[in-house]
């Protein structure tokens, strides 16, 4: 029988080569497994015309890996080579792979301005995280995996990311064909089909952005997140909270700021106390930050929706549901070292 094309399937080999032999090596098998009992439910009737664009993004050689361009956008592609890309080709097929989210990139030349300027959430959190040179990393909802290229950039031994959107997982294998043997993978998965597969604290670091609010249950989210971190392993959250002093919890029926999934905000003492609940030491608040139009906006390559748009119109501290405007929280903590 024919394969189904808008079936997702890993390209061959892409989790040894990049796991294989190093820290991750033992979760390569769990983490297949994951995958053939998540395959019933990867199917999208866009993969053929996104795996298609994928395709044509032929590369140029030489090429350089995904790094940094100073401190802003993830740079990849032709490195000088006597056939130079066709920008206006390479703009075109990217385009298909719109709307992006997570960015900036820069890829053969083409700049991808998404909606979310997500260098300035990795500046705010990168002073405070325990250093990830030679650690193993895990990303928790990683998009277009802008920040899985950062993460590498700053010398983790391995990182993964899981991120069920397969539209995503398209944008984020258009900038790894730059790099197929970079110890950086990103798989469609949830965070509730990792836990049963890979073995207990297996990664140093755990990072947790934009997700927890979109969770039913929010203390299983932290207590999955924990379980997957070795002892004196750190959680970098960010997550929304409302803007009050007490420990205090905003429900919220309907919709926030246009969003359905979301039916609870903590303030920031309620959130340590779910932290403690869950078993994670040592929670302190390295950021506060309303999010801004500089940070979240309509581009060329985003929807034709964002920020503004879930904003009272004459008063942004407010949403159109009446709710205080969207408000985020870099909580830092770590699960528990067993005493020697």
């Amino acid at each position: 029988m024919a394969e189904d094309p808008r079936r997702w399937t890993l390209p061959a080999g892409a989790l040894a080569a990049a796991f294989g032999g190093g820290p991750l090596g033992a979760a390569v098998e769990p983490l297949h497994a994951a995958l053939r009992r998540r395959a019933p439910v990867l199917l999208h009737g866009d993969l053929p015309h996104w795996r298609a664009a994928l395709a044509d993004l032929a590369l140029s050689a030489p090429v350089h890996e995904p790094h940094l361009d100073g401190s802003t956008a993830v740079v990849a592609g032709s490195g000088g080579g006597p056939v130079p890309p066709d920008r206006a080709r390479v703009r075109d097929l990217l385009a298909r792979l719109a709307p992006w989210r997570k960015g900036p990139f820069r890829l053969d030349g083409v700049d991808i301005d998404a909606e979310w300027r997500s260098d300035l959430k990795w500046d705010r959190l990168l002073p405070h995280i325990a250093p990830l040179h030679g650690r193993c990393v895990l990303d928790v909802g990683s998009g277009s995996g802008y920040h899985l290229w950062r993460m590498h950039a700053a010398g983790a031994a391995a990182v993964l990311g899981i991120e069920p959107m397969l539209l995503f997982d398209s944008q984020f294998r258009a900038v790894a064909r730059y790099a197929p043997h970079a110890p950086v993978q990103q798989l469609p998965l949830r965070l509730e089909d990792l836990s049963p597969d890979l073995p207990g604290g297996v990664f140093d670091t755990v990072f947790s952005m934009g997700v927890l609010y979109h969770a039913q249950d929010p203390h299983d989210h932290l207590g999955r997140l924990r379980a997957l971190l070795r002892p004196g392993g750190q959680l970098v959250l960010e997550t929304l909270v409302v803007e009050r002093p007490g420990d205090e919890v905003l429900s919220l029926p309907g919709r926030y700021a246009g969003m359905r999934n979301i039916d609870r905000l903590p303030s920031p003492s309620r959130l340590h106390r779910w932290l403690a609940e869950a078993g994670l030491q040592g929670a302190r608040t390295v950021s506060l930050a309303r999010t801004s139009h500089e940070e979240q906006r309509v581009t060329a390559w985003s929807g034709e929706r964002s920020l503004g748009d879930a904003l009272a119109p004459d008063d942004v501290t407010r949403t159109r549901e009446g709710h205080p405007a969207p408000y985020r929280a870099t909580v830092l903590c770590e699960r528990h070292r067993v005493p020697a």
